[in-house]
């Protein structure tokens, strides 16, 4: 363990950062103002400002404390030791137990200068600390981790069917059974890349499914009597009307995981059974807003840079509900020169914060529709406009006139292909001039599973495979087909993650007469095939041959 007189004789946190390069004095000055200010650590001043990261911060602090740095992502710390510090000093000092050796516990700490923590564990468990130092983040996450892997659901559920009805109504302690249930559902879920958790009753239980990489799983079945708390606990957590059950209702659960700030939003829907609730997860920690991450070739990278550079027009994004639209979109606004341009969105929910860029939230309860906020939004001088989704004629003729007159607008579309906008915009109403006048492309985009990297297998007789499929293996360079054969890492599926697949339709002047005099859908699709613009199956074709997805996904996906 650190003496104290080490701690003293060792140079302060700030001074080695600025020795080291690692900040400039003006960051230093704002951070220590800011430190008194708040009442809080010089360090996690400087991480919540930006200016260092957590493990640099973590680095800085072993260092200065003569302490090893402990990577905690595969670690396994057996029941017995978990059992030796309860949760709730554990999340209170942000300290992990590891090991113990003879009459010597060693913990994981956030902040190894905190003696207080260490005498509080050294006179519950009797024993001599040592400490290692972790990442706050990556620390509190394990906490969460670890510990609710030693209470599982079933064990949960136990208690509360032991329990009885008369004792689920103690919500004022955050102890409660039902509210760790229900915690730990939500946790669970995220843990798991769950998207969407699914609370179905039936008539003799309730369901609890959840949507991994686009496929929904039952996960677990609940005792009927647990139905009225758990719905009662999820409304409160969204701060829904309790009483009324008679009419479907949304709102918003914001989660805390570790430092990791996780968004649900809910929405109930009465059914012969009770209520059904569904919770749309947002983790917005976990998304990557880089072209290289969504799956994009490198062709197609390229397009849509050069088309974001534009000064005007309009780029619409289509698919279904879940399929990535609003990451494509955020991902080229992030490319868009925020500092030398007026940047701003319409959206219906804020999913990411972007910084220097004005974002509105939509509500329609109160007028302020995507065709009022386009109204408003078009007299504060923007240069770049993302306009979350297009639903009716009048928020389509605003942004048509929007790109037509010096702005560059991105926006949503449901439709089944990229070719699907230009029948659906002029059945909204939009002239068909107008809109083979602003229309500057149109991204289609599915998402398809990932091959688990762990259990990876390539496929014998691929050429027969293609064959079968109705492809033809003689116009592809040796191909290869893989799967994923199950494993601990996939839950036995074979998938792991998912990933886009993409055709993007560039509006060019030969597609402006078969648009304003049709649409002649046929015309348009002989213009792009000429022009060799690659479908969406061609593009999910290729990330099959690639190892990255298998071709039964594909045509699962996109239908052939």
């Amino acid at each position: 363990m650190t003496t104290p007189t080490t701690i003293l004789n060792r140079p302060p946190l700030g001074t080695r950062l600025l020795q080291d390069g690692q900040l400039n004095p003006e960051q230093l000055d704002l951070a220590v103002r800011e430190a008194k200010r708040q009442g809080l650590l010089l360090g996690q001043v400087l991480v919540s400002l930006g200016f260092i990261s957590e493990s640099t911060l973590a680095r800085y602090l072993a260092i200065g404390t003569h302490t090893d740095i402990v990577d905690l992502a595969d670690l396994f710390i057996a029941p017995p030791i978990l059992d030796l510090i309860p949760y709730s000093l554990a999340k209170q000092h942000q300290v992990l137990p590891l090991n113990k050796h003879g009459g010597i516990l060693t913990i994981a700490m956030a902040d190894p200068l905190n003696i207080l923590a260490v005498d509080t564990i050294e006179c519950l468990t009797g024993l001599n600390v040592k400490t290692q130092t972790a990442p706050t983040q990556e620390l509190i996450e394990a906490i969460e981790r670890h510990y609710a892997h030693s209470e599982s659901i079933k064990q949960l559920l136990d208690e509360l069917t032991l329990r009885g009805i008369s004792e689920l109504g103690e919500e004022s302690s955050g102890e409660a059974p039902i509210i760790r249930l229900c915690n730990q559902l939500i946790t669970a879920a995220i843990q798991s890349r769950v998207t969407d958790i699914h609370v179905e009753p039936d008539e003799q239980y309730l369901r609890v499914r959840m949507r991994i990489d686009g496929v929904l799983a039952q996960e677990i079945l609940i005792p009927k009597q647990l139905q009225a708390p758990i719905s009662a606990r999820l409304k409160l957590m969204a701060n829904l009307n309790l009483t009324e059950k008679r009419i479907p209702q949304d709102g918003r659960i914001p989660f805390t995981l570790g430092t990791r700030r996780i968004d649900l939003r809910v929405s109930t829907l009465p059914t012969n059974f009770g209520e059904s609730i569904v919770l749309r997860v947002l983790d917005k920690g976990s998304v990557k807003l880089e072209f290289g991450s969504l799956g994009l070739t490198a062709e197609d990278q390229s397009r849509i840079q050069s088309l974001i550079k534009r000064p005007h027009g309009i780029i619409l994004v289509t698919g279904p509900t879940g399929s990535g639209k609003t990451t494509t979109l955020y991902t080229a606004l992030r490319h868009v020169n925020a500092k030398e341009l007026s940047v701003f969105t319409l959206e219906d929910p804020i999913e990411y914060q972007m910084p220097m860029i004005r974002q509105t939230q939509v509500n329609p309860e109160i007028g302020m529709t995507f065709a009022a906020g386009l109204r408003a939004l078009l007299r504060q001088d923007p240069d770049v406009i993302l306009v979350g989704e297009i639903r009716d004629q009048e928020t389509a003729d605003l942004a048509m006139r929007a790109a037509l007159t010096g702005h560059l607008v991105f926006s949503t579309l449901h439709t089944n292909d990229a070719l699907g906008a230009i029948p659906r915009l002029i059945d909204m109403g939009v002239e068909p001039f107008l809109l083979a006048s602003a229309l500057t492309a149109v991204i289609g985009q599915r998402l398809v599973r990932c091959i688990c990297h762990d259990c990876k297998i390539e496929r014998p007789q691929a050429h027969t495979i293609l064959s079968e499929l109705g492809l033809d293996p003689t116009e592809m360079d040796n191909p290869q087909l893989w799967r994923g054969g199950g494993c601990r890492t996939c839950g036995q599926t074979g998938f792991k993650g998912r990933v886009g697949i993409y055709e993007i339709v560039h509006i060019t002047e030969p597609l402006h007469a078969p648009i304003v005099h049709g649409p002649d859908m046929a015309g348009i699709r002989a213009i792009i095939q000429k022009d060799g613009q690659p479908t969406m199956f061609r593009d999910g074709l290729n990330k099959a041959l690639q190892g990255l997805t298998t071709i039964e996904e594909v045509i699962r996906v996109t239908g052939g």
